[in-house]
């Protein structure tokens, strides 16, 4: 969905564990080592040193420019984050700074990306952290949620409460001792709202082209829109 270029700039709201932010550091590696292929290939005269020193020049700027910055307001999935970097062999290309998404500490029009995934659920002013996003955004920037929604097969629908309420709070409690935040974590989905209510919220915010793809029958759906 994102498919982002070289120079990117993109901001991971809530994103502590840098799972998003990971995918996009790959995908834009991949696309200029691919290119930087394609560059030797179409230069088949080259020598060996010219050719290595092209390749010391891409990893001396392997990303072009693009970053991605995970803004968190836990210090914790943070430091998790960055342990998991680390692990993945990541080492460029991001930036984690702790803050609130009602409240970014950021800069107008400076982002190409926003992303946001299960966490605009847990946001206590949704309508804020819109407008937060709006504002961060450059103009031609795209907000990209993925988030529990509600489920639009009728039968789906049933078999997903009767797992929700009587089967996810029981292994909570067996597994971690913890009911209640296994409660509190269905409950919180069945109060956030449905596609077309957040969709319209998101256009209230200022974003333009909105719209939203549901996955496994409505349980998640992403809603994109643009700042235009």
């Amino acid at each position: 969905i994102m498919s982002p270029l070289p120079g990117t700039q993109l901001l991971d709201v809530a994103g502590g564990t840098g799972d998003i932010s990971f995918r996009f550091v790959n995908f834009v590696q991949a696309q200029l080592e691919h290119r930087m292929r394609q560059e030797v290939k179409s230069h088949q005269n080259l020598t060996w040193q010219q050719i290595a020193n092209r390749y010391h020049q891409n990893e001396l700027n392997v990303l072009e420019g693009s970053r991605a910055i995970i803004c968190d307001v836990n210090k914790e999935m943070l430091k998790m984050g960055k342990q998991k970097a680390k692990g993945h062999g990541i080492y460029t290309g991001l930036s984690w700074v702790v803050g609130n998404a009602e409240e970014l500490p950021f800069d107008d029009d400076k982002f190409d990306f926003y992303t946001i995934a299960f966490g605009i659920r847990n946001v206590t002013h949704i309508d804020q952290a819109l407008q937060e996003a709006f504002r961060v955004l450059k103009p031609g920037g795209r907000f990209l949620c993925l988030e529990f929604s509600h489920v639009n097969n009728p039968v789906i629908s049933r078999l997903y409460d009767f797992y929700s309420f009587q089967v996810i709070p029981v292994l909570g409690e067996l597994i971690a001792g913890d009911w209640k935040s296994y409660q509190y974590l269905v409950e919180s989905i069945r109060r956030f709202p449905d596609q077309e209510e957040f969709k319209a919220m998101i256009e209230e915010a200022g974003f333009l082209k909105v719209n939203y793809i549901n996955l496994s029958s409505g349980i998640v759906a992403i809603h994109s829109g643009f700042k235009l």
